[in-house]
């Protein structure tokens, strides 16, 4: 193994020689209290940065073993150290050192939520960071002695102060880590105490604006408090106790006046599956893991999904228990995303008025008494919610702004006024009971299977050219092979790493999985794979530099494969 010293004898030998020159430096070196390794050259200072590890052994670290107790305090762990080298890898380097990405350093940096990634790893024996970089360069000339900075004076200073227990803020990193494992403890508890979501009194729940995700400032946010009556009490496991609502699982609905909070609190409880930083204001928030918010979705394309519990008797007898189309209504696709949801294992469905289909959602007595319901081959969502619960045991939160005939298939009722919560369940059935709206149920009670559909793994064809080609494009957009995936509705994806994991998630089920296996099955493989080898298990740089995957959640990877315009039922 080589030292620093002679990394940087090395770079000043290739000073000013072409590009290439850098792939020489490709190795492991010692480089006082961390070992450097060079994984893998970029050979062109316009493609993508070269990629590093740095390790630090635990006997320098000096990380306490409590922090690694659980999995969730290791996930806690990470994620803060992760947070420390991006601070440090911003208030330590340069910029601008050069042509393309010259001199630049790049690590995976965290948002609100707490997920599992590959950009620091943790163990009880040493920690790694996984950076990228810029080799500097003139046009495509080395910059030897610019490359010695980053090496030897920027990367130390990196490491010393993200990496070393004693350089950090031990009150601050606890806080963090008990925070995160308090928020898990609390999503666990939800299903024994027959609740699907859990809103802490004083949490914050407004975002800065559209565009951040951000807390909105104490001074201009109203703190949630729960109605008396909803309130429960958890104690967490350090002893401390704490009150908020809890919402039953069964039927809810959250109605009001416009602009006074209601989607703020779906977006609350949808983002609620996710561990989220001290500070945040939803760090107290949590829901049932499998939610998923549902929507419809004009022109996608669908592939054999059974919407014959929604869907039956279209025009030219289209089969609908395994119904396709490349260019879906919003009644069709809505239909298929719930099928889709139910079919991954979701147990909890979030629907917004706002972004539903209405003849979806429903038929009033007056739309029943013109259109005779064998012409109508829709069986509207509020006739099919009561079996979701009462048949497959899955919930439903909905967001209703103008559709009263809901109450009447409700267990909970909550209404939202100048942001603030209170219990209307009584008040509203007291009024579905005076104004009678006298419409005909559609439907039967019973709900209807779930079919488990089985991919064509040829259908799922990462290639372009001679390559894979997978690459995300932000966090709504994946590159997969020749096509482009759009992601734009699966709207709990969070974060560009997720969408860079779905894609590499995709191909490694299909090149080990998708062989006759339905779809869920398949991927519940790979989770079994990750959750034993790690998530970097899935790169094509395994064992060497994975350090740009943030875990999705299996919901969000089938939603992916769901929209490929290639995939193929058999």
């Amino acid at each position: 193994m080589d030292t620093i010293g002679q990394l940087q004898r090395q770079l000043f030998s290739i000073d000013g020689k072409g590009y290439n020159a850098y792939k020489s430096i490709r190795g492991t070196y010692i480089a006082g209290n961390f070992s450097l390794y060079i994984d893998y050259v970029q050979g062109d200072p316009f493609v993508s940065p070269s990629r590093i590890r740095v390790r630090v052994d635990q006997d320098v670290a000096l990380l306490p073993l409590r922090a690694f107790k659980s999995k969730i305090s290791k996930v806690a762990l990470e994620d803060y150290l992760n947070r420390q080298v991006a601070n440090a890898v911003s208030k330590y380097t340069s910029r601008n050192r050069g042509t393309g990405k010259s001199g630049l350093f790049f690590v995976d940096k965290p948002g609100q939520q707490v997920l599992e990634r590959t950009a620091v790893v943790a163990t009880d024996k040493y920690l790694e960071a996984r950076i990228s970089l810029g080799l500097p360069a003139k046009g495509r000339k080395v910059l030897g002695k610019q490359a010695s900075v980053m090496f030897t004076e920027e990367l130390p200073l990196i490491v010393n102060n993200s990496l070393l227990y004693t350089e950090l803020n031990h009150e601050e990193l606890w806080a963090h880590v008990f925070s995160v494992e308090n928020q898990d403890f609390l999503r666990e508890q939800l299903k024994s105490n027959k609740l699907v979501a859990f809103i802490a009194n004083d949490a914050i729940l407004p975002r800065e604006s559209g565009v951040s995700d951000q807390p909105l400032t104490l001074n201009k946010a109203v703190p949630f408090k729960s109605p008396r009556n909803k309130e429960v009490t958890f104690t967490l496991p350090n002893g401390l106790q704490i009150t908020g609502m809890g919402i039953p699982a069964g039927v809810t609905l959250v109605v009001g006046g416009g602009y006074h909070g209601k989607s703020t609190l779906l977006e609350a409880i949808k983002m609620g599956i996710y561990n989220h930083i001290p500070g945040d204001g939803r760090e107290l928030v949590v829901s049932d893991p499998t939610a998923t918010k549902i929507r419809a979705e004009d022109g996608r394309r669908v592939e054999k999904v059974d919407i014959s519990p929604f869907i039956t008797n279209l025009p030219q007898k289209q089969d609908t228990s395994r119904f396709s189309s490349d260019d879906a209504s919003g009644s069709t696709s809505q239909a298929a995303n719930i099928m889709e949801a139910l079919e991954i294992g979701s147990s909890l469905l979030l629907l917004d008025e706002d972004t539903s289909a209405t003849n979806f959602m429903i038929r009033d007595v007056r739309m029943q008494r013109l259109v005779a319901k064998e012409k109508e081959p829709i069986t509207p969502f509020i006739d099919k919610v009561r079996p979701l619960i009462n048949k497959l045991n899955v919930s439903t939160i909905m967001v209703i702004g103008g559709n009263g005939d809901y109450f009447d298939v409700a267990d909970n009722i909550f209404m939202l006024e100048d942001y603030k919560i209170r219990d209307v369940t009584k008040e509203a059935k007291e009024i579905a009971k005076e104004l009678e709206t006298k419409r005909t149920r559609e439907g039967t009670t019973y709900f209807g299977s779930i079919p488990l559909r089985v991919p064509n793994p040829n259908s799922l064809n990462a290639q372009k050219g001679r390559k894979n080609k997978i690459a995300a494009k932000g966090k709504s957009l994946l590159q997969f092979g020749l096509q482009s995936i759009d992601l734009s509705q699966a709207e709990q994806i969070v974060d560009q790493s997720q969408t860079q994991a779905i894609g590499d998630i995709i191909q490694y089920t299909s090149q080990h999985y998708f062989n006759g296996r339905p779809l869920r099955q398949a991927l519940l493989l790979t989770y079994k794979d990750i959750d034993r080898e790690g998530l970097e298990i899935i790169s094509p740089f395994y064992g060497q530099h994975p350090g740009d995957y943030a875990l999705p959640r299996i919901y969000e990877v089938a939603a992916a494969i769901n929209h490929m315009r290639t995939l193929i039922i058999q």
